[in-house]
């Protein structure tokens, strides 16, 4: 279980503080899909990134029963002034996997060749992203929190992440933003808006839409 609990964000503005979020609250039980609908800047990516423990939150609390990823395709996380590969051991040692496995994994869907060698920093955010998606993929968590950053690279990359996520993974918690109304009817089961910063739950993802729509 994801639990959030008064989840408050406030950010330092020129005349004081400026609140993103106030005051959220969901539950999230195994194998659930929670669509979060906004327009741009509403916080998505904030509450996404929140849950996902990558950037703090001033009030409230999230309490989880269950593992939970980094959000897919976040590169925040790496040390630039290291290799792709260096990262790589970083994380296969923190989460006990076997780099040689792990290495061949993300070789294969990463396709980023010679330049894993390379210092993350000299990497474009679209390999970043890439290199992050698969480090995300081939540790096996509990609930994925999926941004609509992690649709980097062409369509033949696209159909290999929504096959790791929505075929194989399809019996996890997710939480997913999204623009896309067709997208988020036929992953979702239960979907949110925020809005002024106030996030509003539904439990039928048609009505979110219709709501969100009328905004």
């Amino acid at each position: 279980m994801l639990e959030c609990i008064d989840v408050t964000k406030e950010y330092p503005a020129a005349d004081g503080k400026r609140r993103v979020l106030d005051k959220v609250n969901f539950t999230l039980e195994r194998g659930q899909k929670l669509g979060v609908l906004g327009r741009n800047g509403a916080g998505k990516s904030t509450l996404i990134r929140m849950i996902g423990g990558v950037e703090p939150i001033t009030s409230g609390r999230i309490e989880h029963t269950m593992s939970i990823s980094w959000p897919l395709a976040f590169g925040g996380a790496f040390q630039g002034s290291l290799s792709g590969l260096d990262n790589l051991r970083f994380i296969c040692r923190i989460y006990g996997l076997d780099y040689k496995i792990t290495r061949e994994y993300v070789d294969d869907f990463a396709e980023l060749g010679a330049q894993l060698a390379d210092p993350v920093k000299t990497y474009s955010s679209g390999m970043r992203a890439r290199l992050a998606f698969a480090l995300s993929i081939v540790i096996e968590f509990d609930c994925y929190l999926i941004d609509e950053v992690i649709m980097v690279g062409d369509a033949r990359f696209h159909k290999r992440c929504e096959e790791e996520l929505f075929v194989k993974r399809q019996d996890r918690a997710m939480i997913l933003v999204s623009h896309d109304m067709g997208f988020m009817r036929d992953t979702c089961d239960r979907a949110a808006i925020i809005s002024n910063g106030i996030f509003t739950p539904f439990s039928e993802v048609e009505e979110a839409i219709s709501i969100y729509d009328s905004l």
